[in-house]
């Protein structure tokens, strides 16, 4: 397996990253059986696990897993997870701030059984909540040897600048890492995230770069009987987009004349650009990561990336990533327009 390093952090990483979504209750509800994907990835070369609080499940689930995998073999990973999503009722026990973040981090050394996380990540943007506040609180953990790196998902361009910019006028820790959505059918990130990211010396750990398991093989127009569940909840959601199911046929074409799986031709593609640091993969079983691995050394020539361009072109999305975060001025209509209200309030003249 071939490495790559995370930005300008010193630590190599494996082209490809162990993602964990499918461990729990959610995907394959077989601890063992999930065990067994991680020791078989990091004996093919595998060196990151990325994980999250809330995978499995919403209780932890995932790094529990994770955890028992990985007794013996600590000193083998780079090890990643995240902070910020919902793991309970008390609407404090999410989020970005320090009192949540000071908490979490306790939450995720205890059921992953380590002293350290290397790699700590804000999963979600949180508009409420001051960078100042976040980045202080990380800052701290990094300084108690409880996290080794920082990093953030899903973050705007603008954000990842106000960040870095943040980090230099307060003295604090920088970000590391950016974990962004990126397939040929999304390509958004190659306007602006990617470039700020290598401006910065971000490492990127892409998600998805199946596309929700478009891209995977097994969903293509008119047949799902080869889907599992899993895939089946995604595919009900984007089988009727039109414009992603003619690329996918498109793409399937390419692929078969270049000798190739789909997946393998959908993961050399996200690995193909020098912005990405590694892709995550996130099998649901063992067979279901052979597949994956045996295509871990293929390069895409100039002319197949050619064939993709025209199909996808650079820097545009076939159609919206339902999961991927959107900014609160566009989810939250007021926002973006003024109420009657205000318009009324507004042609008043002044008392």
């Amino acid at each position: 397996m071939r490495t790559r390093p995370l930005g300008r952090t010193g630590i190599q990483v494996s082209a490809y990253t162990l993602g964990t979504m499918m461990f729990g209750p959610y995907g394959n509800p077989d601890p063992d059986d999930c065990i067994r994907i991680v020791h078989r990835a990091l004996d093919a070369g595998i060196n990151v696990i990325d994980t999250a609080d809330v995978y499995g499940g919403g209780d932890g689930e995932a790094e529990r897993i994770i955890g028992k995998a990985l007794r013996g073999r600590r000193d083998d990973v780079v090890l990643a997870t995240k902070f910020n999503g919902v793991m309970g009722s008390d609407p404090n026990r999410r989020g970005n701030s320090r009192r949540w973040i000071v908490s979490a981090v306790e939450g995720s050394l205890r059921r992953l059984g380590v002293d350290h996380i290397d790699l700590y990540q804000a999963h979600h943007p949180e508009p409420g909540t001051d960078i100042e506040e976040t980045l202080g609180a990380l800052t701290d953990l990094l300084r108690a040897g409880k996290i080794r790196a920082i990093g953030h998902s899903n973050l705007p361009a603008s954000d990842i600048v106000e960040a870095q910019w943040v980090s230099d006028r307060r003295g604090l820790a920088r970000f590391r890492s950016e974990q962004p959505h990126y397939s040929i059918l999304n390509r958004g990130i190659e306007r602006e995230i990617l470039p700020v990211c290598e401006r910065h010396g971000l490492g990127v750990l892409v998600w998805s770069p199946l596309a929700m398991g478009l891209l995977a093989g097994r969903l293509r127009r008119g047949n799902t009987e080869t889907a599992s569940p899993g895939r089946l909840h995604w595919a009900r959601r984007h089988m009727t987009d039109e414009r992603k199911l003619d690329a996918v046929e498109a793409l399937a074409g390419v692929a078969q004349q270049a000798g190739l799986s789909l997946p393998h031709l959908a993961l050399a593609f996200v690995t193909a650009h020098p912005a990405v640091t590694s892709a995550i993969i996130g099998p649901r079983t063992p067979e279901q990561l052979d597949d994956l691995l045996a295509g871990a050394d293929t390069l895409l020539d100039d002319d197949v990336l050619d064939r993709i361009d025209e199909i996808a072109p650079p820097g545009t999305d076939v159609g919206p990533v339902d999961v991927a975060y959107l900014p609160p001025a566009l989810t939250r209509p007021e926002l973006r327009r003024r109420t009657t209200e205000t318009r009324a309030a507004r042609r008043q003249p002044p008392q």
